[in-house]
């Protein structure tokens, strides 16, 4: 299912190293088979997503950038109609992440947020 132009505008996307860096620092993460997910409460009113793939997971550009569309397809349907407050959120490609069913992904990342916003108490911020 392709997301509409809507579901996609309601969230941002994190584009500087500084963000990047500032959502690593906060240390709260969540690992499922297919990624593991960064998060950080967002200095704006928007939630907004950023994606890593690193040369590590593959040294194939082709590789990467599949697995990167398939985070993107997967933040775009999920993130929008998730209950949280505005966060950065980091998605890191994992191995499996290139092969695993789309839904699987989807499902990955909705637990993966499901706990990181039910541990919210547990870390200031």
């Amino acid at each position: 299912m392709q997301a509409s132009k809507e579901q996609i505008k309601t969230v941002g996307r994190l584009k500087k190293r500084s963000d990047f860096l500032r959502v690593q620092r906060e240390n709260r993460k969540w690992v499922s088979k297919s990624m593991i997910v960064q998060i950080a409460p967002a200095p704006g009113a928007q939630s907004r997503y950023g994606i890593t793939v690193t040369k590590r997971l593959s040294k194939s550009a082709v590789v990467r950038n599949r697995i990167k569309r398939r985070l993107r397809a997967a933040a775009c349907e999920v993130l929008p109609g998730f209950k949280i407050d505005p966060a950065d959120i980091i998605l890191i490609g994992r191995p499996d992440t290139e092969t695993l069913p789309y839904d699987t992904l989807k499902n990955d990342l909705a637990w993966c947020l499901r706990k990181l916003r039910d541990r919210k108490d547990e870390v200031p911020g």
